[in-house]
């Protein structure tokens, strides 16, 4: 299994102390956790796209192909790219151009945003959010694989014999993201791309359903069973040892989920009995030791078959120091013991 972390960027306040980083700080800082991940031998580093004053992060190819040149071998993938409003063709461009200067190490996860603030900036009707990310799919997917496209769609002018330049090193590997729709699911698997399933708390059983019908579509649409790309990736804290990894990481939890959803105009307050219940090992939210969350992680395996696994780690203004802690133990202590166990 591959292993990798991802961030969005978020710029909160810090609840133990108080401390707000400025945008500065959060782009170093993630400079800093694809470097520490590199060294720690893990295989993706994702960076994703928002368009907010509380992200520090839009231009997601622009910081990726700045890490390009501070690490040596780890994936640099997008976490994903809002792709309903961006043009396909400088989606491309931007990519194949990060995918030269790494060496070969861009990918694309793609989604339709839970935020929709990019519709009005860039002009798009936010009543097309489905149907222009069905159509800029499938350009992108023709665009990965011809240096000369023709085409034509319904929501921009269409392509004669264009140029698409520079080329990447290869076709580069685009994953759908999928949060809990099965039709997500299906496009992921008819158009033969990843599946990369965001699992944010509950039974991670009650998103089998999705890799299933991933699976069937591949199947249908005739696509190499073999090359099905499967990603589960999630919230996740890492400590030595299992009360340490709660005390720690619960007041950054409860901070994420209360701004979280302020922003979509609701009253929340996560309880420590519910968070108790968040963590608990039946449940997908990947906080406790490195032996807990490799338990965690085969069993989602038995669940699901995929073959990578992301995880989110600063959420909450968690700082720094304990952020480069759970990088440093998901490659030292829990990827080693997890592909041992999947060999024997």
């Amino acid at each position: 299994m591959e292993f990798g972390v991802y961030t969005l960027a978020d710029i909160g306040k810090n609840p133990v102390n108080g401390y707000m980083p400025s945008v500065k700080e959060r782009l170093d800082e993630v400079m800093q956790y694809g470097q520490l991940a590199d060294e720690a031998g893990l295989q993706v580093f994702g960076v994703g796209e928002h368009h907010r004053l509380d992200y520090a992060i839009s231009a997601v190819p622009v910081v990726l192909s700045a890490l390009s040149q501070r690490t040596k071998s780890i994936q640099l993938m997008s976490t994903t790219t809002v792709l309903s409003t961006v043009d396909p063709v400088r989606l491309y461009e931007d990519f194949a151009t990060l995918d030269l200067l790494s060496n070969g190490r861009a990918e694309i996860a793609a989604g339709r945003g839970a935020f929709i603030e990019s519709f009005p900036l860039f002009g798009y009707d936010v009543d097309n959010y489905d149907a222009l990310f069905e159509e800029n799919l499938a350009l992108l997917l023709k665009l990965n694989r011809e240096e000369r496209v023709t085409w034509s769609g319904h929501y921009r002018k269409p392509l004669q014999n264009a140029e698409i330049a520079p080329r990447a090193s290869r076709e580069i590997p685009i994953h759908v993201g999928v949060g809990g729709t099965p039709e997500s699911a299906i496009r992921a698997g008819r158009y033969g791309v990843g599946l990369n399933l965001a699992i944010l708390g509950g039974d991670p059983r009650r998103f089998k359903h999705l890799v299933d019908v991933y699976r069937e579509a591949l199947h249908t649409a005739g696509h190499d069973m073999n090359k099905a790309k499967i990603t589960v990736s999630g919230h996740a804290y890492f400590a030595e040892n299992f009360v340490q990894a709660k005390e720690e990481f619960y007041p950054h939890y409860s901070n994420y989920w209360h701004y979280v959803n302020a922003q979509r105009g609701m009253r929340y307050h996560l309880s420590k009995e519910d968070f108790d219940g968040m963590t608990a090992g039946h449940n997908a939210l990947f906080v406790g030791s490195p032996n807990e969350i490799i338990e965690k992680i085969l069993m989602q395996h038995e669940i699901f078959g995929h073959s990578r696994f992301m995880a989110q780690l600063d959420i909450g203004a968690v700082p720094f120091k304990q952020v480069a802690k759970s990088i440093e133990l998901l490659g030292t202590q829990i990827m080693p013991a997890v592909n041992k166990a999947l060999k024997e």
